[in-house]
C-alpha cells in the first residue's frame, strides 16, 4: 500500500510539473477608446485566465485610451514589440487575444516584430483585418487612418495609407516574404465575426472579406475571404493556413464584441 501511495504521489507531482511546463501564457490587446484599466479590459483577461488556467494580462500601449486614437499604428506596434520582448514569462512563446483595432496591433506584432518570442495561437475578436470602409471623423493623424479603405478609391488608399497596405502585403513591388513566413507559423488562427456588428464595416472584414475594388454608383459587391486577392494570391499566408486546417472562421450573434461566456469557453479558451 505504501508503494502504491508513493507511486500515486509521484504521478500527481509529475502531471503538475507537465502542466506548468506546457501552459502557455497569453496577452490581450484592447481596441480603440479603451485602456487596460477599464472595467471590460481588466476583467476579460482575468476571465480567460480563470477558465483556461493560463497566465495572461492586458498589455498597455502608451496612455491607453488617448494613444489608441492619437498614436500611429506603426508606433503602437514598436512599443508592444519592445514590451513583449522584455516580458520574461513570454520568452518561450505565447498566445494572443485581441479586440477590434487591437487586432491590427496584434498582427503587426506577429509580422513586424524582429527577434520576438513565437506566437502559437491568435484569437481575433472583431478585427478590421481587410480594412474599414466607414469611420466617422478620422483625420490623417489618427490611428484609424492607417486602415481606412474606401473600395471606390483604392489608388488613394494604396498611396496614402501608412499601415494596412504594408500589413496585408498589398503593394505589388514591396511584398515582404518575411511577413508571410511569420504569419504562417501560427498553430491556430481564430477569426470571430459578430453578425450584427455595425462598427466594423463590412463586418466580414473580421474574416478578411471585403468589398470588391472599383467604381460603383451603388453598394460594391462583397467578397468572401476566399474570393479576395489577398487569399487567392496568398499575400500573407492566409490561404496556406486555411488549407492546413489552421483557420477557424467563427460567426457569432450580437453586436460589436458582444460575446457570451459560453462562446468564450467554446471558441477562445481552447486556444489558450
Amino acid at each position: 500500500m505504501g508503494k502504491k501511495r508513493f507511486s500515486v504521489a509521484v504521478a500527481v507531482t509529475f502531471l503538475s510539473l507537465v502542466h506548468i511546463v506546457v501552459s502557455v501564457p497569453f496577452i490581450m490587446l484592447h481596441g480603440i477608446s479603451a485602456e487596460c484599466s477599464d472595467h471590460t479590459n481588466s476583467n476579460f483577461p482575468r476571465l480567460l485566465s480563470n477558465l483556461s488556467g493560463s497566465r495572461g494580462s492586458c498589455v498597455e500601449i502608451g496612455n491607453g485610451k488617448s494613444d489608441s486614437w492619437l498614436m500611429p499604428l506603426t508606433k503602437q506596434v514598436e512599443i508592444v514589440c519592445d514590451k513583449v520582448k522584455q516580458m520574461k514569462e513570454l520568452r518561450l512563446g505565447y498566445n494572443i487575444v485581441a479586440r477590434s483595432q487591437g487586432n491590427l496591433v496584434a498582427r503587426g506584432l506577429i509580422e513586424f516584430c524582429d527577434d520576438g518570442p513565437p506566437v502559437y495561437n491568435y484569437v481575433s475578436l472583431a478585427g478590421p483585418h481587410a480594412g474599414e470602409s466607414s469611420v466617422p471623423f478620422c483625420g490623417d493623424h489618427l490611428a484609424p487612418s492607417g486602415y481606412i479603405k474606401i473600395p471606390t478609391d483604392i489608388p488613394e488608399y494604396m498611396k496614402s495609407s501608412k499601415y494596412l497596405p504594408k500589413l496585408n502585403n498589398e503593394i505589388p513591388n514591396e511584398r515582404n516574404s518575411t511577413y508571410k513566413e511569420r504569419f504562417t507559423r501560427l498553430k491556430n488562427l481564430v477569426l470571430i465575426m459578430f453578425q450584427n456588428d455595425t462598427v466594423i464595416v463590412p463586418k466580414e472584414s473580421s474574416w478578411f472579406g471585403f468589398y470588391q475594388d472599383g467604381n460603383y454608383t451603388s453598394q460594391p459587391p462583397l467578397l468572401s475571404p476566399q474570393q479576395t486577392k489577398l487569399y487567392t494570391e496568398d499575400w500573407i499566408g492566409l490561404k496556406t493556413l486555411d488549407v492546413a486546417g489552421k483557420v477557424k472562421f467563427v460567426s457569432l450573434p450580437g453586436g460589436h464584441l458582444q460575446i457570451a461566456t459560453t462562446d468564450v469557453i467554446k471558441y477562445v479558451v481552447p486556444y489558450l
